[in-house]
């Protein structure tokens, strides 16, 4: 999925899990970036905040400031986004810092509405304020996953990094995670294993001693 010169995306429609991330160019607190391309390698969790100097999204940006580090430790960057401008973005971190003792270590993107926009964050009953986005992009550039929060709500940040885990071990390991994983009320921290394509393959499964299932449909087992 291609983003033209102007800013539009060919063939028009918001980008979906699966696709490209569109390429942009921004404005951000750690000066100007290009995305996917900048980030090529690593994984980013590109986040959009309603305004700066709002309580909701001062209490998210502390919270993701102190899981920075987790999520570095998954080859994952932290991206911030709203439709204020940078000097708003540099006085409300140098706020955060003085007053509540966190310092903010990712970027944040000064949007004009365009990338905004394109990505689906705005809601045309709430102004220019953003939703509450976020976007799981891979190493790869391609988008993995999508959320969205009404302004009202923060998010559980926990659930971002679990998200970044679940989608990295899937990928590494060809398995699928249950609800609530890696604590789930009928199989743990197990992973599932993709249903067999034929009766040799179902029946080798009941059978292998790796493996625990509920029925040949409904295998499961330790990661290794």
């Amino acid at each position: 999925m291609k983003i033209t010169c102007e800013g539009e995306q060919e063939g028009g429609g918001l980008p979906l899990i699966g696709d490209t991330f569109p390429e942009v160019h921004v404005q951000t607190t750690r000066g100007k970036k290009v995305l996917p391309k900048d980030y090529e390698g690593k994984w980013f969790v590109l986040f959009s905040h309603p305004g700066d100097f709002t309580p909701v999204c001062t209490t998210e940006f502390v919270g993701f400031a102190k899981l920075n580090d987790e999520f570095k430790a998954l080859n994952c960057e932290l991206i911030g986004l709203s439709i204020d401008q940078i000097y708003a973005h540099i006085a409300w971190e140098r706020w955060i810092e003085e007053h509540l003792g966190v310092a903010i270590p990712f970027p944040i993107i000064a949007d004009n509405g365009r990338v905004a926009t394109m990505l689906g964050m705005l809601h045309p009953k709430k102004g220019n304020n953003t939703v509450r986005a976020v976007f799981v992009v891979d190493a790869k550039g391609t988008i993995r996953l999508i959320l969205y929060y009404p302004q009202e709500i923060g998010r559980k940040l926990d659930e971002i990094v679990r998200v970044v885990k679940a989608l990295q071990t899937a990928d590494a390991k060809r398995v699928a995670m249950p609800a609530n994983w890696p604590d789930n009320e009928l199989i743990g921290d197990r992973v599932i294993m993709p249903p067999p394509t034929d009766v040799e393959a179902a029946n080798a499964r009941l059978k292998d001693p790796t493996v625990e299932c509920k029925d040949w449909w409904f295998c499961y087992k330790k990661l290794e």
